[in-house]
């Protein structure tokens, strides 16, 4: 797909400005592992965060709870947190430099911060909201975590380091700001810009994305062109490119993001046969981790084992 043959001018500039279609099994490595498996009949997993510290990944169980571990040399996942009474189902994930793993909650209402060395639970958080979907988060360089609900008008934020105390907040309520709660699933995937001056979140019921500036609370909608982001799940920051998980759609979309986080283009479309209802992926040493919820298959027959597929970055 990215040989290009000398046949003109007008062609080569042509074809550099057409956003491509890839499937990631056409540039795949051929020693890289293509599929990690989870173990469990029942797994209908969501989140996935990487440590690049330990070259291992997590992947939540949105079934009851348990928190899966593998290295990247690793073909199956293991139980690393098994669920429990505390922590019932588990959705988004995120790993900061002082070895924390965050756990959002669901419908539980719940925010859980283990430590990824011995699996001790560190903090719990609840935000005491009966419509509630504690969603997605995204931790910034300072250790702060962002945290999305996408059924209550609200970012939750986790600030502070250890030693030095943590504080959980509705850091910022939404209600008669530019994004406007509707039916279905509402702000879901969010990241946090290198800097850590930005946020950028997708709302999956309409498919726009928006940037909030962390020291105002100001937000903008991002000039995505006529790219469709709708069923946009999770998200991915490398660098300026910016990947949106959708869903029901099987495809992630790379874009290009501007410096100032307002605008972006697509680059390209990933698709690839393994996808099954992604909901959300992870960069690890070059390549991206997808999560393959299958959740159009709950009361269903969904394929074991379920699994995390392994993809070339675009």
């Amino acid at each position: 797909m990215r040989m290009w043959r000398q046949v003109g001018m007008l062609l080569a500039v042509a074809l550099l400005a057409i956003p491509h279609v890839a499937s990631a099994a056409q540039t795949g490595q051929a020693d890289a592992i293509e599929a990690y498996a989870i173990p469990g009949e029942d797994v209908f997993p969501e989140g996935v965060a990487y440590q690049g510290t330990t070259r291992s990944f997590y992947v939540s169980s949105t079934t009851d709870g348990t928190i899966y571990r593998a290295s990247l040399d690793d073909e199956e996942m293991t139980e690393f947190l098994p669920g429990d009474t505390v922590r019932t189902t588990a959705v988004g994930l995120a790993v900061d430099q002082y070895r924390r793993l965050f756990v959002a909650g669901g419908g539980t209402g719940k925010i859980l911060v283990y430590d990824t060395l011995e699996g001790d639970l560190l903090a719990a958080y609840d935000n005491q909201q009966e419509e509630t979907f504690v969603n997605d988060v995204a931790v910034g360089r300072t250790g702060d975590a962002y945290v999305t609900d996408s059924f209550y008008p609200v970012i939750y934020r986790i600030s502070g380091t250890p030693g030095e105390g943590v504080f959980f907040e509705p850091w910022l309520n939404l209600e008669g700001t530019a994004i406007e709660y509707g039916d279905g699933f509402n702000l879901n995937g969010i990241v946090v810009s290198g800097d850590g001056s930005y946020l950028v979140v997708v709302q999956s019921n309409t498919g726009m994305l928006y940037r909030i500036t962390v020291a105002t609370q100001e937000i903008t909608p991002v000039d995505v062109g006529d790219a469709d982001l709708t069923a946009g799940d999770g998200l991915v920051l490398d660098g300026s490119t910016l990947y949106v998980v959708r869903n029901q759609f099987e495809e992630i979309v790379a874009l290009r993001m501007t410096n100032t986080f307002t605008q972006a283009s697509v680059t390209e479309t990933v698709t690839d046969p393994s996808f099954a209802y992604p909901t959300t992926a992870a960069v690890a040493a070059g390549r991206l981790l997808v999560v393959n919820s299958q959740f159009d298959q709950r009361g269903g027959e969904p394929s074991v084992p379920f699994t995390v597929s392994s993809v070339d970055l675009p």
